[in-house]
């Protein structure tokens, strides 16, 4: 396998900076080498610093997006930072009965759709017929196919609930096992999309509640504070506003009330 030079780890740097704000730490020198390998040899190149110059010559077509994909990290499951989907069901049914107005959620770090899915359950199990939708964005077109599958290791799913296991989850059997899949019905309930977060949003509905959990930890601080604006332009006024525990927004914005640990509220 070819080795990656100090001056091609910071040509990459700068590449996912720019692409996607994120900032790699020199810690993620062997992990940028090891994603990126099988592209230089599949695009029959020598060096890293060859398949940088054709990332950025303006003719890499669609392999711009695939080098994104392999350098953004997505490691999550059901039920992560359980605090937060009680939050979910407790606003879901305080939410007054908007004559047919759904209950709005925003999963915008999504992954492989892992945080999305436990919201749908969450307000399936909640609101019962009542309207809501959910969305799921990624900057990751790899996961974000993943995501819409539905379909998951069994490790993936421990936290989830067993009354929420039979009734919105199907288990692999024969070559299958050891998997599991979110039934069609729920999956058919959440969306995703392709969102790039540190650049201008699409225009999107206002949500009640945005999930952004353990993504601002590979950002500095001026790209959270911009993607934190963008973000919370998005959110109803009394929606809420979760991020991860070990994330904070402090410097970051003062246009949110905290309501208790990595939970704020927009006055």
């Amino acid at each position: 396998m070819h080795t990656i030079s100090d001056n091609e780890f910071g040509l990459f740097q700068r590449f996912i900076f720019d692409a996607a704000g994120i900032t790699l730490s020199s810690a993620k020198k062997a992990l940028v080498c090891g994603r990126l390998a099988k592209r230089l040899q599949a695009c029959n190149l020598g060096s890293y610093s060859e398949y940088f110059k054709l990332l950025t010559s303006g003719q890499a077509g669609a392999e711009v997006q695939t080098a994104v994909d392999l350098l953004t990290t997505n490691e999550t499951y059901f039920f992560r930072e359980p605090k937060h989907f009680e939050l979910l069901r407790e606003a879901a049914l305080a939410a007054p009965q908007r004559a047919g107005q759904p209950l709005r959620v925003w999963s915008a770090a999504s992954s492989t759709g892992e945080e999305a899915y436990t919201m749908a359950m969450v307000l399936a199990d909640a609101l019962g017929d009542a309207p809501w939708e959910i969305m799921g964005s990624d900057i990751s077109t790899r996961v974000l196919q993943r995501a819409r599958q539905g379909h998951y290791p069994m490790e993936r799913c421990r936290q989830i609930p067993q009354a929420y296991l039979k009734r919105f989850c199907l288990r692999g059997i024969d070559e299958q096992q050891g998997t599991l899949l979110v039934e069609r019905a729920l999956r058919s309930r959440v969306q995703f999309m392709q969102i790039n977060l540190n650049a201008a949003l699409p225009r999107l509905a206002a949500f009640d509640v945005i999930f952004l959990r353990n993504v601002m930890i590979y950002f500095n601080g001026e790209t959270k504070r911009q993607v934190v604006a963008r973000i919370l332009e998005t959110l109803k006024p009394g929606g809420y506003f979760c991020i991860g525990h070990s994330e904070s927004l402090n410097d970051i914005t003062n246009a949110l009330q905290q309501v208790a640990p990595s939970i704020y509220r927009k006055p």
